[in-house]
Protein backbone atom coordinates (compact mmCIF):
# COMPACT_ATOMS: atom_id res chain seq x y z
CA UNK A 1 0.00 0.00 0.00
CA UNK A 2 2.65 2.27 1.09
CA UNK A 3 4.56 1.70 -1.90
CA UNK A 4 1.46 2.60 -4.25
CA UNK A 5 0.81 5.66 -2.77
CA UNK A 6 4.71 6.74 -3.39
CA UNK A 7 4.19 5.97 -6.90
CA UNK A 8 1.19 8.26 -7.08
CA UNK A 9 2.85 10.81 -5.24
CA UNK A 10 5.54 10.54 -7.67
CA UNK A 11 3.21 10.26 -10.76
CA UNK A 12 1.72 13.81 -9.40
CA UNK A 13 4.73 15.61 -9.12
CA UNK A 14 6.07 14.69 -12.66
CA UNK A 15 2.41 15.09 -13.71
CA UNK A 16 2.34 18.98 -12.05
CA UNK A 17 5.90 19.80 -14.18
CA UNK A 18 3.71 19.41 -17.65
CA UNK A 19 0.74 21.31 -16.01
CA UNK A 20 0.89 25.37 -16.20
CA UNK A 21 -0.15 27.60 -13.35
CA UNK A 22 -3.80 28.06 -13.58
CA UNK A 23 -4.21 31.06 -11.17
CA UNK A 24 -6.85 33.08 -13.10
CA UNK A 25 -7.77 30.62 -16.09
CA UNK A 26 -10.67 31.82 -17.80
CA UNK A 27 -13.00 28.85 -18.75
CA UNK A 28 -12.86 30.21 -22.50
CA UNK A 29 -11.47 33.08 -24.37
CA UNK A 30 -14.26 33.93 -26.97
CA UNK A 31 -11.77 36.88 -28.95
CA UNK A 32 -9.25 34.52 -29.48
CA UNK A 33 -11.90 31.99 -31.43
CA UNK A 34 -12.66 35.29 -33.43
CA UNK A 35 -9.84 36.53 -34.00
CA UNK A 36 -8.24 32.97 -35.50
CA UNK A 37 -11.41 33.12 -37.79
CA UNK A 38 -10.63 36.59 -38.52
CA UNK A 39 -7.01 35.68 -39.27
CA UNK A 40 -7.53 32.45 -41.61
CA UNK A 41 -10.03 34.78 -43.65
CA UNK A 42 -7.46 37.58 -44.05
CA UNK A 43 -5.14 34.26 -44.98
CA UNK A 44 -7.77 33.42 -48.03
CA UNK A 45 -8.09 37.25 -48.83
CA UNK A 46 -3.84 37.40 -48.73
CA UNK A 47 -3.57 33.95 -51.09
CA UNK A 48 -5.58 35.46 -53.61
CA UNK A 49 -3.82 38.78 -53.79
CA UNK A 50 -0.49 36.39 -54.16
CA UNK A 51 -2.33 35.38 -57.68
CA UNK A 52 -1.56 39.08 -58.78
CA UNK A 53 0.89 40.31 -57.15
CA UNK A 54 4.07 41.16 -59.72
CA UNK A 55 7.13 40.20 -57.58
CA UNK A 56 6.38 37.74 -55.20
CA UNK A 57 6.29 33.89 -56.13
CA UNK A 58 3.21 31.71 -56.49
CA UNK A 59 2.28 28.82 -58.08
CA UNK A 60 0.52 30.08 -60.55
CA UNK A 61 0.47 33.78 -61.72
CA UNK A 62 -2.92 35.58 -63.77
CA UNK A 63 -2.14 37.91 -66.79
CA UNK A 64 -3.43 41.03 -64.70
CA UNK A 65 -0.59 41.87 -61.77
CA UNK A 66 0.01 44.68 -59.73
CA UNK A 67 2.94 46.29 -57.93
CA UNK A 68 0.44 48.14 -55.79
CA UNK A 69 -1.26 45.81 -54.49
CA UNK A 70 2.22 44.46 -52.87
CA UNK A 71 2.25 47.80 -51.00
CA UNK A 72 -1.78 46.62 -49.39
CA UNK A 73 -0.34 43.16 -48.84
CA UNK A 74 2.62 43.81 -46.87
CA UNK A 75 0.58 45.63 -44.00
CA UNK A 76 -0.42 42.25 -43.03
CA UNK A 77 2.32 40.26 -44.13
CA UNK A 78 4.45 40.56 -41.07
CA UNK A 79 2.05 39.58 -38.74
CA UNK A 80 -0.50 37.38 -39.64
CA UNK A 81 1.51 33.87 -39.80
CA UNK A 82 2.43 35.55 -36.21
CA UNK A 83 -1.09 35.73 -34.76
CA UNK A 84 -2.02 32.27 -35.37
CA UNK A 85 1.14 31.24 -33.67
CA UNK A 86 0.50 33.05 -30.74
CA UNK A 87 -2.63 31.49 -30.69
CA UNK A 88 -1.83 27.86 -31.04
CA UNK A 89 0.86 28.69 -28.40
CA UNK A 90 -1.93 30.45 -26.01
CA UNK A 91 -4.15 26.61 -26.93
CA UNK A 92 -2.11 24.72 -25.73
CA UNK A 93 -1.54 26.32 -22.04
CA UNK A 94 -5.30 26.05 -21.82
CA UNK A 95 -5.31 22.49 -23.08
CA UNK A 96 -2.25 21.29 -20.55
CA UNK A 97 -4.18 22.67 -17.78
CA UNK A 98 -6.81 19.87 -18.23
CA UNK A 99 -5.27 17.10 -20.12
CA UNK A 100 -2.63 14.30 -19.49
CA UNK A 101 0.53 14.25 -21.47
CA UNK A 102 -0.60 11.45 -23.48
CA UNK A 103 -3.82 12.59 -24.25
CA UNK A 104 -2.45 16.05 -25.36
CA UNK A 105 -0.03 14.42 -27.78
CA UNK A 106 -3.27 11.31 -28.97
CA UNK A 107 -5.52 14.35 -29.41
CA UNK A 108 -2.73 16.50 -31.61
CA UNK A 109 -2.20 13.77 -33.75
CA UNK A 110 -5.08 12.71 -35.31
CA UNK A 111 -6.76 16.08 -35.20
CA UNK A 112 -3.53 17.38 -37.33
CA UNK A 113 -2.11 14.21 -38.88
CA UNK A 114 -4.86 12.76 -39.82
CA UNK A 115 -6.20 16.31 -42.47
CA UNK A 116 -2.04 16.72 -43.26
CA UNK A 117 -2.37 13.06 -44.49
CA UNK A 118 -5.33 13.45 -46.35
CA UNK A 119 -4.63 17.05 -47.38
CA UNK A 120 -1.28 16.17 -49.23
CA UNK A 121 -2.40 13.13 -50.73
CA UNK A 122 -5.69 14.96 -51.97
CA UNK A 123 -5.94 18.32 -51.81
CA UNK A 124 -2.73 19.43 -52.89
CA UNK A 125 -2.19 17.77 -56.07
CA UNK A 126 -4.52 19.73 -58.13
CA UNK A 127 -1.92 22.52 -57.43
CA UNK A 128 1.04 21.19 -58.61
CA UNK A 129 -0.69 19.65 -61.79
CA UNK A 130 -2.12 23.20 -62.51
CA UNK A 131 1.52 25.07 -61.73
CA UNK A 132 3.02 22.50 -63.78
CA UNK A 133 0.49 22.96 -66.69
CA UNK A 134 1.07 26.81 -66.35
CA UNK A 135 5.01 26.79 -66.42
CA UNK A 136 4.76 24.40 -69.48
CA UNK A 137 6.07 21.22 -68.35
CA UNK A 138 3.06 18.80 -68.08
CA UNK A 139 0.51 17.69 -71.18
CA UNK A 140 -1.73 15.44 -69.94
CA UNK A 141 -5.34 14.69 -68.29
CA UNK A 142 -5.27 15.36 -64.66
CA UNK A 143 -6.16 11.60 -64.33
CA UNK A 144 -3.54 10.58 -66.33
CA UNK A 145 -1.32 12.97 -63.73
CA UNK A 146 -2.52 11.52 -60.89
CA UNK A 147 -0.74 8.05 -62.20
CA UNK A 148 2.32 9.89 -62.64
CA UNK A 149 2.00 11.25 -59.24
CA UNK A 150 1.16 8.11 -57.53
CA UNK A 151 3.80 6.20 -59.24
CA UNK A 152 6.94 5.10 -57.38
CA UNK A 153 9.41 5.79 -60.55
CA UNK A 154 8.03 8.40 -62.11
CA UNK A 155 10.45 10.93 -64.10
CA UNK A 156 7.50 13.87 -64.66
CA UNK A 157 8.80 15.64 -61.49
CA UNK A 158 12.58 15.61 -61.33
CA UNK A 159 12.28 19.47 -61.74
CA UNK A 160 10.04 19.99 -58.95
CA UNK A 161 10.71 19.93 -55.18
CA UNK A 162 10.65 16.63 -53.41
CA UNK A 163 8.67 16.89 -49.37
CA UNK A 164 7.60 14.16 -47.30
CA UNK A 165 7.88 12.03 -50.36
CA UNK A 166 9.22 12.31 -53.90
CA UNK A 167 7.41 15.22 -55.58
CA UNK A 168 4.56 15.06 -52.68
CA UNK A 169 4.96 17.84 -50.08
CA UNK A 170 2.85 19.89 -47.60
CA UNK A 171 2.43 23.14 -49.79
CA UNK A 172 0.20 25.30 -47.81
CA UNK A 173 -0.38 23.09 -45.41
CA UNK A 174 3.05 23.50 -44.22
CA UNK A 175 1.35 25.35 -41.11
CA UNK A 176 -0.56 21.97 -39.64
CA UNK A 177 3.08 19.90 -40.38
CA UNK A 178 4.95 22.46 -37.90
CA UNK A 179 2.19 23.06 -35.81
CA UNK A 180 2.63 19.47 -35.08
CA UNK A 181 6.19 19.62 -34.19
CA UNK A 182 6.15 22.53 -32.47
CA UNK A 183 3.49 20.77 -30.41
CA UNK A 184 6.00 18.05 -29.57
CA UNK A 185 8.65 20.51 -29.18
CA UNK A 186 7.20 22.33 -26.56
CA UNK A 187 5.74 19.32 -24.50
CA UNK A 188 9.18 18.58 -24.08
CA UNK A 189 9.93 22.11 -23.08
CA UNK A 190 6.84 22.06 -20.51
CA UNK A 191 9.08 21.92 -17.13
CA UNK A 192 10.92 24.60 -18.08
CA UNK A 193 8.34 26.81 -19.56
CA UNK A 194 5.80 26.38 -16.10
CA UNK A 195 8.94 27.00 -13.51
CA UNK A 196 8.92 29.74 -11.47
CA UNK A 197 12.45 31.67 -13.03
CA UNK A 198 10.98 31.54 -16.26
CA UNK A 199 7.61 32.68 -14.83
CA UNK A 200 9.14 35.65 -12.53
CA UNK A 201 11.29 36.07 -16.31
CA UNK A 202 8.15 36.82 -17.92
CA UNK A 203 6.44 38.83 -15.13
CA UNK A 204 9.15 40.97 -14.59
CA UNK A 205 9.25 41.69 -19.25
CA UNK A 206 5.34 42.10 -18.96
CA UNK A 207 5.59 44.96 -15.78
CA UNK A 208 8.69 46.94 -17.57
CA UNK A 209 7.61 49.82 -19.51
CA UNK A 210 5.66 48.73 -23.16
CA UNK A 211 8.92 50.31 -25.18
CA UNK A 212 11.19 48.26 -23.43
CA UNK A 213 9.06 45.24 -23.41
CA UNK A 214 8.31 45.26 -27.08
CA UNK A 215 11.88 45.94 -27.71
CA UNK A 216 13.07 42.92 -26.09
CA UNK A 217 10.73 40.50 -27.61
CA UNK A 218 11.42 42.11 -30.90
CA UNK A 219 15.36 41.61 -30.49
CA UNK A 220 14.75 37.53 -31.32
CA UNK A 221 12.79 37.78 -34.27
CA UNK A 222 15.24 40.21 -35.76
CA UNK A 223 18.19 38.22 -34.66
CA UNK A 224 16.61 35.46 -36.42
CA UNK A 225 15.26 37.52 -39.68
CA UNK A 226 18.46 38.50 -40.47
CA UNK A 227 20.57 35.33 -39.99
CA UNK A 228 18.44 32.47 -41.01
CA UNK A 229 18.11 31.32 -44.49
CA UNK A 230 14.38 33.55 -46.00
CA UNK A 231 13.32 30.93 -47.69
CA UNK A 232 12.79 29.09 -44.18
CA UNK A 233 12.77 31.93 -41.73
CA UNK A 234 8.92 31.18 -41.37
CA UNK A 235 9.72 27.89 -39.07
CA UNK A 236 11.92 29.48 -36.54
CA UNK A 237 9.54 32.57 -36.66
CA UNK A 238 6.62 30.82 -36.10
CA UNK A 239 8.14 28.15 -32.75
CA UNK A 240 9.68 31.35 -31.25
CA UNK A 241 5.88 33.07 -31.51
CA UNK A 242 4.40 29.86 -30.51
CA UNK A 243 6.96 30.42 -27.24
CA UNK A 244 5.34 33.75 -26.40
CA UNK A 245 2.08 32.54 -26.88
CA UNK A 246 2.55 29.71 -24.33
CA UNK A 247 3.74 32.01 -21.84
CA UNK A 248 1.76 34.93 -22.15
CA UNK A 249 -1.32 32.47 -22.00
CA UNK A 250 -3.93 34.25 -19.48
CA UNK A 251 -1.25 36.50 -17.95
CA UNK A 252 -4.16 39.30 -16.78
CA UNK A 253 -1.52 42.07 -16.47
CA UNK A 254 -0.12 41.46 -19.66
CA UNK A 255 -3.79 41.48 -21.58
CA UNK A 256 -5.15 44.43 -19.51
CA UNK A 257 -1.75 46.47 -20.56
CA UNK A 258 -2.26 45.33 -24.23
CA UNK A 259 -6.19 46.39 -23.70
CA UNK A 260 -5.17 49.93 -22.74
CA UNK A 261 -3.03 50.93 -25.28
CA UNK A 262 -4.51 49.81 -28.38
CA UNK A 263 -4.85 53.50 -29.41
CA UNK A 264 -0.91 53.69 -28.98
CA UNK A 265 -0.42 50.40 -30.99
CA UNK A 266 -3.11 51.46 -33.80
CA UNK A 267 -0.63 54.65 -33.90
CA UNK A 268 2.79 53.12 -33.58
CA UNK A 269 1.91 50.02 -35.95
CA UNK A 270 0.99 52.44 -38.88
CA UNK A 271 3.76 54.24 -38.56
CA UNK A 272 6.04 50.86 -38.71
CA UNK A 273 4.00 49.92 -41.62
CA UNK A 274 4.69 53.56 -43.47
CA UNK A 275 8.43 53.37 -42.82
CA UNK A 276 7.76 49.19 -44.36
CA UNK A 277 6.29 50.86 -47.64
CA UNK A 278 9.11 53.52 -48.23
CA UNK A 279 12.13 50.27 -47.73
CA UNK A 280 10.11 48.09 -49.79
CA UNK A 281 9.98 50.72 -52.37
CA UNK A 282 13.20 52.09 -51.93
CA UNK A 283 15.52 49.35 -51.59
CA UNK A 284 13.57 45.64 -51.07
CA UNK A 285 12.04 46.01 -54.39
CA UNK A 286 15.63 46.32 -56.22
CA UNK A 287 17.13 43.47 -54.46
CA UNK A 288 14.10 41.32 -54.93
CA UNK A 289 14.54 42.06 -58.91
CA UNK A 290 18.20 40.89 -58.44
CA UNK A 291 20.01 44.24 -57.28
CA UNK A 292 22.76 44.34 -54.55
CA UNK A 293 22.33 46.26 -51.48
CA UNK A 294 23.53 49.53 -51.06
CA UNK A 295 23.60 50.56 -47.45
CA UNK A 296 23.65 48.18 -44.83
CA UNK A 297 23.00 50.02 -42.36
CA UNK A 298 19.70 51.41 -43.31
CA UNK A 299 18.49 47.16 -44.63
CA UNK A 300 19.45 46.10 -41.17
CA UNK A 301 17.34 49.42 -39.85
CA UNK A 302 14.78 48.22 -42.40
CA UNK A 303 14.85 44.78 -40.76
CA UNK A 304 14.34 45.42 -37.28
CA UNK A 305 11.12 47.19 -38.92
CA UNK A 306 9.90 44.44 -40.43
CA UNK A 307 10.25 42.24 -37.15
CA UNK A 308 8.98 44.96 -35.18
CA UNK A 309 5.74 45.16 -36.92
CA UNK A 310 5.80 41.63 -36.57
CA UNK A 311 5.06 41.71 -32.88
CA UNK A 312 3.12 45.09 -33.05
CA UNK A 313 0.50 44.02 -35.55
CA UNK A 314 0.02 40.93 -33.68
CA UNK A 315 -0.33 43.15 -30.37
CA UNK A 316 -2.78 45.69 -32.34
CA UNK A 317 -5.19 42.78 -33.47
CA UNK A 318 -4.69 41.04 -30.10
CA UNK A 319 -6.22 44.09 -28.11
CA UNK A 320 -8.70 44.52 -30.63
CA UNK A 321 -10.05 41.45 -30.15
CA UNK A 322 -10.06 41.31 -26.45
CA UNK A 323 -11.31 44.67 -25.84
CA UNK A 324 -14.53 44.55 -28.38
CA UNK A 325 -15.01 40.65 -29.41
CA UNK A 326 -14.45 38.71 -26.04
CA UNK A 327 -18.13 37.39 -26.43
CA UNK A 328 -20.14 34.03 -27.29
CA UNK A 329 -22.43 34.43 -30.64
CA UNK A 330 -24.27 31.52 -31.86
CA UNK A 331 -22.12 31.67 -35.44
CA UNK A 332 -19.17 31.78 -33.29
CA UNK A 333 -19.22 27.67 -32.90
CA UNK A 334 -20.43 27.13 -37.20
CA UNK A 335 -17.01 29.36 -37.88
CA UNK A 336 -14.65 27.89 -35.81
CA UNK A 337 -15.70 24.50 -36.83
CA UNK A 338 -15.22 25.98 -40.69
CA UNK A 339 -11.85 27.55 -40.00
CA UNK A 340 -9.84 24.09 -40.88
CA UNK A 341 -12.16 22.80 -43.98
CA UNK A 342 -11.43 26.24 -45.27
CA UNK A 343 -8.09 26.60 -44.81
CA UNK A 344 -7.36 23.15 -46.06
CA UNK A 345 -9.49 23.67 -49.13
CA UNK A 346 -9.20 27.72 -49.76
CA UNK A 347 -5.28 27.38 -51.88
CA UNK A 348 -6.32 24.45 -54.05
CA UNK A 349 -9.54 26.33 -54.83
CA UNK A 350 -8.07 29.81 -55.70
CA UNK A 351 -5.17 28.06 -57.76
CA UNK A 352 -7.76 26.07 -59.79
CA UNK A 353 -10.34 28.25 -60.53
CA UNK A 354 -8.14 31.34 -60.74
CA UNK A 355 -5.97 29.13 -63.47
CA UNK A 356 -9.01 28.20 -65.36
CA UNK A 357 -10.74 32.62 -64.59
CA UNK A 358 -7.53 33.54 -66.56
CA UNK A 359 -8.38 31.96 -69.51
CA UNK A 360 -10.91 34.41 -69.93
CA UNK A 361 -9.53 37.78 -70.25
CA UNK A 362 -12.09 39.16 -67.66
CA UNK A 363 -9.87 42.38 -67.06
CA UNK A 364 -7.92 43.02 -63.56
CA UNK A 365 -11.60 44.22 -61.66
CA UNK A 366 -13.70 41.51 -62.67
CA UNK A 367 -11.55 38.82 -62.42
CA UNK A 368 -9.96 39.37 -59.00
CA UNK A 369 -13.61 39.85 -57.77
CA UNK A 370 -14.84 36.72 -59.15
CA UNK A 371 -12.28 34.74 -58.16
CA UNK A 372 -13.11 35.70 -54.58
CA UNK A 373 -16.21 35.32 -54.71
CA UNK A 374 -16.27 31.89 -56.08
CA UNK A 375 -13.64 30.60 -53.87
CA UNK A 376 -15.31 31.96 -50.74
CA UNK A 377 -18.64 30.03 -51.51
CA UNK A 378 -16.62 26.98 -52.38
CA UNK A 379 -15.23 26.66 -49.63
CA UNK A 380 -18.73 27.18 -47.96
CA UNK A 381 -20.32 24.51 -50.20
CA UNK A 382 -16.98 22.37 -49.25
CA UNK A 383 -17.39 22.49 -45.77
CA UNK A 384 -21.57 21.96 -45.50
CA UNK A 385 -20.84 18.46 -47.40
CA UNK A 386 -17.60 18.37 -44.91
CA UNK A 387 -19.51 18.81 -41.59
CA UNK A 388 -22.81 16.24 -42.37
CA UNK A 389 -20.17 13.84 -43.24
CA UNK A 390 -18.66 11.63 -40.06
CA UNK A 391 -16.11 10.30 -42.65
CA UNK A 392 -15.06 13.39 -43.85
CA UNK A 393 -14.76 15.09 -40.92
CA UNK A 394 -12.17 13.90 -38.81
CA UNK A 395 -10.03 14.24 -42.05
CA UNK A 396 -10.79 17.68 -41.85
CA UNK A 397 -9.87 18.12 -38.46
CA UNK A 398 -13.43 17.99 -36.84
CA UNK A 399 -15.03 14.82 -34.42
CA UNK A 400 -17.40 13.07 -35.51
CA UNK A 401 -21.01 13.87 -34.36
CA UNK A 402 -22.94 9.96 -33.98
CA UNK A 403 -22.44 8.05 -31.22
CA UNK A 404 -20.93 5.02 -32.76
CA UNK A 405 -20.87 1.03 -31.19
CA UNK A 406 -17.70 0.54 -29.40
CA UNK A 407 -16.31 -1.79 -31.88
CA UNK A 408 -17.04 0.71 -34.41
CA UNK A 409 -15.19 3.65 -32.49
CA UNK A 410 -12.27 1.05 -31.42
CA UNK A 411 -11.74 -0.11 -35.53
CA UNK A 412 -11.64 4.14 -36.14
CA UNK A 413 -9.05 4.43 -33.40
CA UNK A 414 -6.78 1.59 -34.66
CA UNK A 415 -6.71 2.94 -38.58
CA UNK A 416 -6.42 6.38 -37.21
CA UNK A 417 -3.27 5.58 -35.33
CA UNK A 418 -1.73 3.48 -38.18
CA UNK A 419 -1.89 6.61 -40.55
CA UNK A 420 -1.37 9.08 -38.36
CA UNK A 421 1.95 6.69 -37.62
CA UNK A 422 2.92 6.49 -40.87
CA UNK A 423 3.02 9.92 -42.06
CA UNK A 424 4.25 11.31 -38.39
CA UNK A 425 7.21 8.74 -38.80
CA UNK A 426 7.84 10.13 -42.48
CA UNK A 427 7.60 14.41 -40.81
CA UNK A 428 10.27 13.30 -37.81
CA UNK A 429 12.65 10.59 -39.80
Amino acid sequence: MENKVNSFINLSWITSLFTPDKTNMPERRYDLDWLRIAVFGLLILYHTGMFYVENWGWHVKSNYQSQTLENIMIFIEPWRMAVLWLIAGIAIRFVMAKVSVIRFITMRSFRLLLPLLFGILVIVPPQLYIEMTHNGDLNMSYWQFLTEFFASNSEVFNEYQSGIWPHIDVNHLWFIRSLWQYSLVLLCLLPLLNSKPINKSVNWLINQHGVIAIFIATLPLFIIQITWDQDTVRYPLGFTFMLYGYLIGWHTVFWQKVSANLKVLLIVSIVSYAILVFFYNVFWLDIIKGGQPTNELLIMFGMFNYSLLRLLGALTVFAIAYKYFNQNSQKLSYLNDAVFPFYILHQTLIVVIGYNLSKFNLGPIIEPILLMILTIISCFIGFEIIRKNDILRPLFGLKTIKNYRLEIKRLGYVLSSLLTFVIGYEILV
